[in-house]
């Protein structure tokens, strides 16, 4: 066993008494390495290759009583804080452009400004705005509900008096992949770069508690009574890469101040649908009873900050993932027979968990996910997507800012036993659980969607349980949806083919299903039942952690 402690010597032997400093070099050791407690600060990704299979990193004392707090962090401590005008905190910033920062753990909000009653007018290379501003700093347009289920981010590339030129080629993208013509009441052809909904990352628009970046200077205004003594930015973008490798196991460690810098750049943050994001190239039209849209060609994705990739039997057990900026965890290509259970994912600017396409056999279990979609509100804590044979079972996932769990044209793939709830808190026209996509070929090798308990579902324009764009061969049974706009939806475009829905328990009756879906056995929820029907109580009980 070889032994890694933050004040260690890696000239030393790697024992308990006498441990290595840093992972790199305990990593060439190999074997099971176990972390002391600290802070290990990693300023370049640890990889793992096929070389290392077999690796186990855990944290000192994990499955005792008494387990050591270790910490892998890919953050840059923030010192030198001066105080000015106002109360402000100024400190150096790093290199790295600084899009989340941590005040003793806490996340500082970026300082933000709401546009909606801002008098703005849209030019072919940005606005033009009624008054002049004096914004510095490296501001960023936020633009919520580009569509419904979407929010982009384009950097400000100059302000001039009253003229905001936007940055290129992320403002002419937004203009033609932003548009729509909807023929529902309130809506008309629109273009969503005409309704900017805030700014970002101006000094000028600090609060108590929030932060902004201008010319190489971060400015900090703190809560009452705090002061910038603990503060980090992070900097490293993926704290672990593990590719190829036959058997790991990472257990009780944190994984934290991990970045992902793109949106800062010149092509912006073009978001789509849960992790995917534009980057140029062909753009396409989708035509819906109702309206048309634009939508990409072609896409990118949010990476992970931890990411495992073409691995096979890799365990991550009992870890916590926090204070990230990317996609907390991405299994990535086709590996088999990964877990992730009995963890924690929280404070997470993108997704919570990816399964990526060519995945066979994963499984996601008795983990709590929280506040992710934190900076990119789109991004769903699970996302499932072209895998074979994926679990994703007694997790209790909460407080997200659009779908809960995802899964996308996949096989086999089996949801038991969730509690999914206070999903749908910022974007609209999505569900504690969202399918879409062909799931199999028959119901035997299709999606199984079982014993979960899905509630308040919260913005407008919501299904608790939405099955979505041609999902087929979905088997929905003794399932609880509550408190949504609507429990599910028999009806999108294009249509369902081969889902059941059976034996569940909803506060709606959902109408009449079309053919292709079927309805036997639903029960619609009276006042008070969650407590007095024994069917719901056992899977309400039988649900989550």
């Amino acid at each position: 066993m070889i032994f890694v402690d933050p004040s260690g010597d890696d000239s030393g032997p790697g024992t308990i008494e006498r441990p290595f400093a840093t992972l790199e070099r305990a990593r060439a050791a190999g074997g099971v390495i176990t972390l002391r407690a600290g802070v290990h600060r990693l300023t370049e990704t640890l990889r793992l290759t096929e070389a290392d299979s077999g690796i186990v990193l855990q944290a000192h004392g994990y499955g005792t009583a008494v387990p050591e707090k270790v910490v892998l962090s890919g953050g840059t401590p923030i010192t030198g804080w001066q105080e000015g005008d106002g109360g402000v905190w100024t400190a150096a910033a790093p290199a790295t452009p600084v899009r989340q920062l941590y005040v003793g753990g806490r996340r500082a909000e970026r300082a933000s400004l709401p546009l909606g009653e801002t008098a703005i007018t849209t030019t072919e290379t940005g606005y033009v705005l009624e008054e002049a501003v004096d914004w510095p700093g490296a501001v960023e347009f936020v633009y919520r509900g580009a569509y419904p289920w979407s929010e982009a981010r384009i950097p400000v590339a100059s302000i001039s008096g009253t003229n905001i030129t936007m940055a290129q080629p992320a403002f002419g993208w937004a203009r033609k992949l932003y548009h729509s013509i909807i023929s529902w009441e309130g809506f008309g052809e629109q273009y969503a770069v005409d309704a900017p909904t805030s700014a970002e990352n101006s000094p000028a628009f600090l609060t108590p508690g929030t932060f902004a970046v201008s010319e190489g200077v971060i400015h900090y205004l703190p809560l009452p009574g705090e002061s910038p003594d603990d503060v980090v930015a992070p900097a490293l973008e993926t704290l672990v890469h593990a590719e190829g490798v036959r058997g790991a196991t990472l257990r009780g460690i944190t994984f934290a101040e991990a970045a992902w810098t793109r949106p800062s750049g010149q092509e912006g943050f073009l978001h789509y649908h849960g992790n995917g994001f534009y980057v140029g190239g062909d753009l396409q039209i989708v035509t819906f009873d109702g309206g048309q849209v634009t939508v990409p060609g072609d896409s990118a994705a949010i990476p992970g900050n931890v990411v495992v990739d073409g691995a096979s039997d890799v365990l991550v057990e009992g870890c916590r993932f926090t204070r990230l900026g990317g996609v907390a965890l991405e299994f990535r290509g086709a590996g088999a027979r990964n877990v992730l259970r009995d963890s924690e994912i929280d404070e997470v600017a993108g997704g919570g968990v990816v399964i990526g396409d060519g995945a066979r056999e994963h499984r996601i279990e008795r983990t709590c996910l929280r506040r992710v979609g934190l900076d990119y509100h789109g991004s769903p804590a699970i996302l499932i997507a072209g895998t074979e044979s994926a679990v994703v079972a007694r997790n209790d996932i909460g407080e997200v800012p659009h779908n809960g769990v995802v899964v996308n044209a996949s096989r086999g793939t089996q949801v038991i036993g969730n509690l999914i709830h206070d999903t749908m808190q910022v974007l609209a026209d999505g569900g504690g659980l969202y399918v879409s996509g062909p799931q199999g070929s028959s119901y035997a090798s299709g999606a199984q969607i079982r014993g979960n308990v899905i509630k308040d579902t919260l913005t407008p324009y919501n299904y608790g349980l939405y099955t979505d764009y041609g999902a087929a061969w979905v088997t929905v049974q003794g399932n609880v949806v509550h408190r949504a706009d609507n429990p599910v939806v028999l009806e999108p475009s294009p249509p369902l083919e081969h889902v059941a829905f059976i034996g569940n328990f909803w506060d709606a009756d959902p109408g009449q299903p079309p053919k292709g879906v079927t309805l036997f056995d639903n029960t619609v929820l009276g006042e008070g039942v969650l407590e007095s029907d024994p069917a719901v109580a056992d899977i309400v009980a039988g649900a989550g952690i």
